[in-house]
């Protein structure tokens, strides 16, 4: 039995409860306080919630370029097509939340690249991260003037491999890139998404 139909099944409470639980660091507890939450909030914002979500599918897109989802028509965020960007360098990225950090810290001003999360080690695989997509990406990139690639994942063991792999393909495709890492203002274990800007600050102005 397939888990869409498995959820048909149950009780909407805990229907609801086991969708939250399949978010990213969401556990029974908190997917139970979730639930309970929207039980004792008002019609309106429930309404509001339910519009926000079938509006995801209809007003949101993934940007041709840098591959973060936003709203709007054009293929391209508006980061993307900011032509105010500097196109020397390429920030690197696992996830849409790490852009939005590095982007709030307003110490970075050239382009990203979502990567789509970083290598599992207990497979050891990439699948599902988009490093062909990056790859195939560069020689363009490079006629529009880019220098150097930064490769900012999080500062723990799936991070580390995965700045391994893709510092080893790039430099197989396009030798003459310089290829740096964050450096020490990111602590060992830490989340990019949740560094302050001054951390993120000093991990770009230390990157090697």
């Amino acid at each position: 039995m397939s888990f869409h139909i498995y959820c048909l099944l149950m009780d909407p409470i805990d229907r609801l409860s086991r969708i939250f639980e399949r978010f990213p660091g969401i556990g029974p507890r908190q997917a139970t306080r979730f639930v309970a939450y929207i039980l004792r909030s008002t019609p309106t914002l429930r309404r509001e919630l339910i519009e926000s979500i079938q509006q995801l599918s209809s007003g949101v897109r993934q940007c041709d370029e840098c591959m973060r989802y936003h709203a709007g028509e054009r293929k391209v965020c508006s980061i993307c097509a900011n032509p105010e960007r500097d196109h020397s360098s390429l920030a690197v990225v696992a996830s849409d939340s790490d852009l939005a950090a590095l982007e709030r810290s307003g110490t970075y001003r050239s382009m990203y690249f979502v990567l789509g999360g970083t290598i599992s080690l207990a497979s050891e695989k990439a699948t599902g991260l988009r490093i062909d997509t990056l790859l195939s990406s560069l020689p363009e990139r490079i006629e529009r003037g880019l220098k150097e690639i930064i490769l900012a994942f999080p500062a723990n063991p799936e991070g580390d491999a995965t700045t391994t792999r893709v510092r080893e393909d790039i430099s197989e495709r396009a030798p003459s890139l310089r290829i740096t890492a964050l450096g020490r203002g990111l602590s060992t274990g830490s989340e990019l998404e949740y560094a302050d800007p001054e951390t993120i600050k000093s991990a770009l102005d230390s990157r090697r």
